[in-house]
C-alpha cells in the first residue's frame, strides 16, 4: 500500500462543508510544520477581516489587509517563525485570506505551496457556501434586513476576473439595501452586465429587484440578448405591478475582444468612462423604465471601450445623492473619488467611491440606497 498523503483536494471533498478550515489547518500541520492556522473572510461590506477557526482572536496585523487588497501572498519572516498571509479567491471573487505561521524556511517554495493550498481553499468555500450558514454568518456583522437578505442572495458575487477584465460591485447599505442591484455573467468573450434601480422601498422593492433579475436571468439562459432580456423583465413587471412599480435598468454587453459594448438605457443609472487621466460620461439615449408600461420595445446602442479603460456604473443613490440640498454628488464628488481610484483594482475602486459618498452625507442617513459597479478592461 502506498503511504502517500492524501490530497487536499480529496481530504476537503469528503470533509463535511462547515468544517472545511478545521481539515487545512490540520493538513498544514501535518505536512508544513504549521503552528497558528486562521481563515480570515472579508464582511458585507469588504473593511474588515473575521476569522473562522477562532472567532475570539482577532488578527491585529496589517498584513492581512494589505494581502487582501493587493491579492498578493505577504510573507513576514523571522528567525523563528514564518507567517504568510495567503488571498483566498475564486475567478476573481475575493472571500479573505488564509494565515499560516510556519517553522519552515521560506526559501524552499513554501509560499508558491501555501498558495496552492489557499487555491484549493477557496475553490471549496465557494462551493460549500450554499450548503452551510457557517461562513455567511461571520461575514454579516450585524442582522439583514429581509430586503437585504433578498439582495444578497440574489448576487452573481461581488467580483470576477481573468487577464482580459475585472469587475467588482457593492451595495450600500449593505445590511439594509432594498431596491438597487447588480448582475453579470461571462460565456466566452462575451460579459453581460445590468444594474438596477428599483422603485419604491423595503421589501416590496427587492421583491421587484428579484422579479426583473430572474426575468432577464430567464432570457439570457435561453439565447436571448440585452433588448430581449430587458422586453421580458419588462412585461414580466407589468405583468404584476400594472406599471405601479418599475425599475431604471442599464443593461450591457461587452465585447471582451473588440471592446465594443452593447447597451440598453432603461432609466436612472449612470456610466462613465476614465481613460488615462480623462473622465467622460457615457451618453445614452434613455429609454423607459423596464415595466412602467406594458409591450414596451427596446433599442440597443453602442459605445467602445479602449485598452486600460474603467467604466463605472452607478445608481441614482450614487450619482444624484444632495444630502442637505448640496450639489449632487455625481457632479463633482464623484469624479474626485474616482480619480483617486487611479491606481486601485476595480475590487478596490467600489469601495473608496462608496467612502466618498459616506464622508459626502457628513454622517446624515442616506435618502436612498445605492450600487456601484466597476469594470476594468485589460484586453
Amino acid at each position: 500500500m502506498s503511504d502517500r498523503p492524501t490530497p487536499l483536494g480529496v481530504l476537503l471533498r469528503a470533509a463535511p462543508p462547515d468544517r472545511l478550515p478545521e481539515v487545512v489547518a490540520e493538513h498544514l500541520r501535518r505536512h508544513h510544520a504549521a503552528g497558528r492556522v486562521e481563515v480570515l473572510l472579508g464582511d458585507l461590506t469588504l473593511t474588515g477581516l473575521w476569522p473562522l477557526i477562532d472567532p475570539g482572536v482577532q488578527d491585529a496585523s496589517t498584513l492581512a489587509p494589505r494581502c487582501f487588497g493587493s491579492q498578493r501572498p505577504v510573507v513576514d519572516i523571522t528567525p523563528e517563525l514564518n507567517r504568510a498571509y495567503l488571498p483566498l479567491s475564486v475567478w476573481g471573487e475575493r472571500l479573505g485570506v488564509l494565515v499560516v505561521e510556519t517553522s519552515l524556511p521560506s526559501g524552499t517554495g513554501l509560499t508558491e505551496q501555501l498558495s496552492a493550498i489557499a487555491d484549493e481553499l477557496a475553490i471549496a468555500l465557494r462551493a460549500a457556501d450554499v450548503v452551510t450558514d457557517r461562513y455567511r454568518q461571520v461575514t454579516r456583522r450585524q442582522r439583514l434586513t429581509m430586503a437585504a437578505e433578498l439582495q444578497w442572495e440574489l448576487l452573481p458575487g461581488r467580483s470576477l476576473g481573468d487577464d482580459r477584465f475585472l469587475i467588482a460591485g457593492q451595495l450600500e447599505p449593505a445590511y439594509a439595501v432594498y431596491g438597487d442591484h447588480f448582475d453579470w455573467e461571462l460565456s466566452g468573450n462575451r460579459l453581460t452586465v445590468t444594474v438596477l434601480n428599483g422603485s419604491g422601498d423595503g421589501l416590496e422593492a427587492s421583491v421587484l429587484s428579484t422579479v426583473a433579475v430572474n426575468a432577464m436571468r430567464n432570457a439570457r439562459r435561453s439565447g436571448a440578448n440585452i433588448v430581449e432580456q430587458a422586453e421580458l423583465a419588462s412585461d414580466a413587471i407589468y405583468g404584476r405591478y400594472a406599471g405601479v412599480l418599475h425599475t431604471a435598468t442599464l443593461l450591457l454587453e461587452v465585447d471582451l475582444v473588440s471592446g465594443q459594448v452593447a447597451a440598453v438605457d432603461a432609466g436612472s443609472p449612470k456610466a462613465v468612462i476614465a481613460r488615462e487621466r480623462e473622465i467622460r460620461p457615457v451618453t445614452l439615449e434613455q429609454q423607459l423604465p423596464l415595466g412602467m408600461f406594458g409591450e414596451t420595445r427596446y433599442e440597443t446602442q453602442h459605445f467602445s471601450l479602449e485598452p486600460a479603460d474603467r467604466l463605472l456604473i452607478v445608481s441614482d443613490g450614487v450619482h444624484a445623492a444632495a444630502p442637505g440640498g448640496r450639489t449632487p454628488y455625481g457632479e463633482s464628488a464623484l469624479l474626485t473619488a474616482l480619480r483617486r481610484t487611479r491606481l486601485q483594482p476595480a475590487t478596490e475602486a467600489v469601495g473608496t467611491v462608496m467612502r466618498g459618498l459616506r464622508d459626502y452625507h457628513a454622517g446624515s442617513d442616506p435618502d436612498d440606497d445605492a450600487v456601484t459597479v466597476c469594470l476594468d478592461w485589460r484586453r
